[in-house]
C-alpha cells in the first residue's frame, strides 16, 4: 500500500496494487488510514517508552492509558491484577485511580521483578495499594497465590500484559478468566502485534503467533465472556474506531 498526502489540495491518495482511491485529507477515513500508519511507525520507534506516571516509566500508548481509566472508573474494581510488571509504570498508575476513586488494590505478577524497580515500587507512595508477586503468571501456584488475596465478595478484573505470544497468552485467559466478576473485564493487550509484522522491529510470525489469536482460541470454549470493546462515554467527534495497541483486548464477563 501507498499513501500519498497532498497538504496543497488537501487529500490523501491511497494505492493498492493497481486500484487508488482519493479522499479528502479532512475526513474520518484519511484520518484512520495516517493513524494505522502512526500506530505502526510508533511503535517501531518506541513513542510508548517516552513516558513516565507518578515517577515510573509506564509502558503504554496514552490512548489506551485513557480508555482503561474509562473503564475503571465505570467498573470500579475492587481488585486489579496485571500479569507483566516491566518498571511498574502501569501498577503506579492504576494505583493512583484506586486512590481517586476511594477503593481498590492492585496486584502485579512478573516472572522477574528486577531489584530496581522492586525498590522503586516499595518506596514508592502509592505502594500501600500495590501487591508484588514474582514468578510466572501461569504456575498453578502463583494463580493460587493470587486467588488467596481476592476475598469472595470483590470485584475482579484482569489485564494480561506479559509474554504477547498466542500460546502463553491463551495459558493466561484460561488461567484468569474465573477470577474476572460478572460485568468486569478480561483485557488481552498488545493485539496490535498482528499487524507489526512488516515492521522493521518485527517478526513474520506475529502474523499468526499474537493476543488476537490467542482471544480467537478462547472465546468459543468461554460463552460467558463476550468481546466488547468498551464505548467511550464521551465523544462529540465523527470518529468511531480508537487508536489503539489492544484490538481485540477487551473481553467482558456477561452479567448474571
Amino acid at each position: 500500500m501507498k499513501l500519498i498526502i497532498d497538504t496543497d489540495t488537501k487529500t490523501l491518495t491511497e494505492e493498492n496494487d493497481s486500484q487508488q482511491r482519493v479522499l479528502p485529507l479532512y475526513s474520518d477515513e484519511a484520518f484512520q488510514l495516517i493513524a494505522a500508519q502512526w500506530l505502526k511507525v510508533g511503535w517501531n520507534q518506541k513513542y510508548s517508552y517516552t513516558f513516565t506516571w507518578m515517577g515510573r516509566p509506564v509502558i503504554q500508548l496514552p490512548e489506551d492509558m485513557l480508555r482503561i481509566q474509562e473503564v475503571l472508573y465505570r467498573v470500579q474494581p475492587d481488585v486489579i491484577i496485571e500479569t507483566g510488571i516491566a518498571h511498574g509504570g502501569s501498577l503506579i498508575y492504576y494505583a493512583s485511580l484506586c486512590k481517586a476513586f476511594g477503593k481498590g488494590h492492585v496486584i502485579g505478577i512478573d516472572i522477574e521483578i528486577r531489584r530496581p524497580n522492586r525498590t522503586a515500587l516499595e518506596s514508592h507512595e502509592l505502594a500501600s495499594y500495590i501487591t508484588l508477586i514474582e514468578g510466572s503468571s501461569t504456575d498453578s501456584a502463583i494463580v493460587e497465590q493470587v486467588k488467596a488475596l481476592i476475598k469472595p465478595d470483590e470485584s475482579v478484573l484482569v489485564l494480561l500484559d506479559s509474554s504477547h505470544l498466542k500460546q502463553h497468552v491463551l495459558n493466561e485467559l484460561n488461567a484468569y478468566c474465573d477470577l474476572v466478576t460478572p460485568g468486569s473485564y478480561l483485557v488481552a493487550t498488545d493485539g496490535i502485534m498482528k499487524d507489526l509484522y512488516d515492521v522493521p522491529h518485527g517478526d513474520p510470525s506475529w502474523t499468526w503467533d499474537n493476543p488476537v489469536a490467542a482471544v480467537e482460541a478462547f472465546l468459543p470454549n468461554h460463552p460467558e465472556f463476550v468481546l466488547e470493546p468498551p464505548v467511550p462515554p464521551f465523544n462529540e467527534s465523527t470518529l468511531h474506531d480508537p487508536l489503539t495497541y489492544w484490538p481485540s483486548a477487551w473481553l467482558r464477563r456477561k452479567p448474571l
